[in-house]
């Protein structure tokens, strides 16, 4: 699944676009390399997602099309 797609579908950001400016800015990376929008997501993999002066760093659980909000925090896990 593509990086911007999974942001959006576990609710880490709120929408696809605001996912894929975040990546096009370098604040999103995959196992500590910088990641574009349409880096592939599976799972294992470690993102760090960089908010103001805050960094917020998740492990990859699981990786689906289409999540029920209650179900989109068992799709990652964080450190």
């Amino acid at each position: 699944m593509r990086l911007d797609k999974y942001l959006k579908v576990s609710r880490l950001i709120k929408r696809r676009t605001v996912a894929n400016e975040a990546c096009d800015a370098g604040r999103v990376m995959i196992n500590d390399k910088p990641a574009k929008a349409s880096a592939n997501v599976k799972v294992g993999d470690i993102i760090t997602i960089q908010f103001g002066n805050k960094d917020v760093k998740v492990e990859v659980l699981d990786v689906q099309e289409t999540v029920r909000k209650d179900d989109a925090k068992e799709l990652y896990r964080i450190l």
